[in-house]
């Protein structure tokens, strides 16, 4: 339920922008950028494809498909794989032209960089049949995906509590986009883990 929230809400996000309008949202903190193509191009591409990316989740995670649709699975992990590749190359862009300084435009660099390198990882694992190494990577990159929607979140959180100036809020806001996601997927990959280890012991006994 909370994913379809979130999923619906990124959608109004992204037709805002159709078609092609550049005085709105995003865009009206980067006018002087309107003129770089390659951002132009970058930037337009990622906000009008990472929306599969993030719709992939109902498919990806849910042990209902993968027990009893796992064509539907494959189809919708291939889409979700291929879009990262494509996305890969335009948020590295998008990244390099960040505002904040340098420590944004690290941020932005690096959660791409992992990003691109999780989502490999799955596809390398599955084709060597390794499954449960397969999970652990789509979790990990599932969850950068989800930075789209948590670095909203936190830029509300901290200006709820704090008034901060744009500057230094998209700097912090920056990090906290990706951060905690991976600290948290890193909590669930090692929980579940514990727990098919105990699950094994259990039957050894």
């Amino acid at each position: 339920m909370l994913l379809a929230i979130i999923t619906y809400l990124m959608l109004i996000g992204i037709i805002r922008y159709y078609p092609l309008r550049d005085d709105i949202g995003f865009l009206q903190f980067k006018q002087e950028y309107l003129d770089i193509l390659p951002w132009k191009i970058a930037f337009y591409t990622h906000v009008f494809t990472i929306i599969f990316a993030l719709l992939a989740g109902f498919t990806q995670f849910s042990t209902t498909i993968l027990a009893k649709h796992k064509r539907l699975h494959r189809i919708m992990g291939k889409i979700y794989v291929y879009d990262i590749f494509l996305n890969f190359p335009v948020a590295f862009v998008m990244g390099i032209y960040a505002n904040g300084l340098l420590p944004t435009k690290m941020a932005f660099i690096l959660l791409d960089c992992l990003w691109v390198w999780f989502t490999y990882r799955a596809v390398v694992e599955i084709k060597s049949g390794h499954v449960s190494r397969h999970k652990e990577f789509m979790i990990r990159s599932y969850a950068l995906t989800l930075s789209a929607v948590s670095l909203r979140f936190w830029k509300i959180v901290i200006l709820s509590f704090v008034q901060v100036d744009p500057l230094p809020l998209y700097m912090i806001n920056a990090w906290l986009g990706f951060v905690p996601n991976l600290l948290f997927a890193e909590w669930l990959i090692r929980k579940r883990r514990r727990k098919l280890t105990f699950k094994a012991n259990i039957v050894q006994d």
